[in-house]
C-alpha cells in the first residue's frame, strides 16, 4: 500500500490494484470561506497549495473515494475534475444519492466494492447539538486480499464505536485527521491531541494522520503533533507527512474480516451541510 497524500485529507491510495483518490479538495488557495466562525483568525480556505507534482499524480488515478460532502472533503473544483474525466466514484450509500444528483456515477461503499472487504464505521464529527449539525459522518475499513488492510477514520472525535473498530478490525494502517478542528463555538469536532494519543496507542500497526495545516479551523501543527507523539513513545509508528510525501506500508497478517457496516439515515442536517458544500 502507497499513500501520496496531497493536501488536508486528500490522497492517492494505492491498495488492492486501485489507485484511488480519497476525499479531493483541489481548490486554489483561498478559493473557499473560512470555516472558523466565531473567535477571530478567520481566513479563506484552503491555506496552501497543492503540493508540487499534484496534478501528474492525479492524472494516474482509477477512482474516488469520498466520506462525505463538507466541502474540505469535496469541493467544487473536485466535483468539475470528476466529471470532466468521467471517474468513478465509491461513497457511503448516505451520500450516494447526493453525489449522483450532482451528476457523477457513484457505486456504495458495501462489502466487496473494489474487490475488498469493506466495513463503514460510524463517526462522529464533534459533541452534542453542533456534532449533529455536521450531520452523519462514516470513516471506511479497506482490506485487500493479500495487502495491508486500512481503516480511514473520517472526520470524527473518539467514540467507543471508533476504538472498538481499530481493536476489533487491527488495520495495518490508520489513517486519521488531527487538525482538531474548532469554529469557535461548540468544542473540537475532530480528534483532540490527548485523543489522537489513545488513538495511536489503541491501533496495533502504522498510523497517519493528516487535516493539519489547510484550513483556518484546524490549530494542531505537524511540529507540536509530532513533539508530543515523541514524548508519549509513540513516535516509530506514527507517520505524519507533509503535502506532497509519499509513504509505504506491507501487511503484517491476514486482515480481520468486516462485521456489518452501521446503517445510517441521512435527517435533514444532510440536506444542510450538502448545501453548505456548494457543489
Amino acid at each position: 500500500m502507497r499513500i501520496h497524500h496531497l493536501r488536508n485529507a486528500t490522497a492517492i491510495i494505492e491498495l488492492g490494484g486501485h489507485r484511488l483518490l480519497l476525499d479531493p479538495m483541489l481548490a486554489e488557495v483561498g478559493a473557499m470561506p473560512g470555516f472558523k466562525v466565531f473567535g477571530g483568525g478567520r481566513r479563506r480556505n484552503p491555506l496552501v497549495p497543492l503540493p508540487p507534482g499534484a496534478e501528474a499524480a492525479l492524472a494516474s488515478v482509477t477512482g474516488v473515494v469520498i466520506t462525505h460532502e463538507h466541502p474540505d472533503h469535496f469541493d467544487r473544483a473536485a466535483l468539475a475534475w470528476i466529471r470532466d474525466r468521467g471517474l468513478p466514484v465509491w461513497a457511503h450509500p448516505i451520500d450516494a444519492p447526493s453525489l449522483r444528483r450532482k451528476g457523477l456515477a457513484v457505486e456504495p461503499l458495501v462489502d466487496g466494492a473494489l474487490g475488498l472487504r469493506v466495513e463503514r464505521v460510524p463517526g462522529r464529527h464533534g459533541r452534542g447539538v453542533l456534532g449533529w449539525l455536521m450531520g452523519p459522518v462514516s470513516g471506511v475499513y479497506l482490506a485487500p486480499p493479500d495487502g495491508p488492510s486500512l481503516l480511514v477514520t473520517s472526520d470524527t472525535v473518539l467514540t467507543e464505536a471508533v476504538r472498538a473498530a481499530v481493536v476489533r478490525l487491527r488495520p495495518d494502517v490508520l489513517l486519521a485527521p488531527a487538525g482538531a478542528a474548532n469554529m469557535g463555538l461548540g468544542g473540537d469536532i475532530l480528534f483532540g491531541v490527548d485523543e489522537l494519543v489513545e488513538l495511536a496507542r489503541l491501533a496495533p500497526g502504522a498510523v497517519v494522520f493528516n487535516h493539519l495545516e489547510a484550513l483556518d479551523h484546524c490549530p494542531t501543527t505537524r511540529s507540536g503533533l509530532a513533539a508530543r507523539m515523541a514524548a508519549e513513545g509513540l513516535g516509530e509508528r506514527v507517520h505524519i507527512p507533509a503535502d506532497g510525501a509519499v509513504l509505504s506500508f506491507t501487511a503484517q497478517g491476514a486482515p480481520a474480516a468486516p462485521g456489518p457496516s452501521a446503517a445510517r439515515r441521512p435527517g435533514v442536517q444532510k440536506w444542510l451541510t450538502a448545501k453548505f458544500a456548494g457543489t
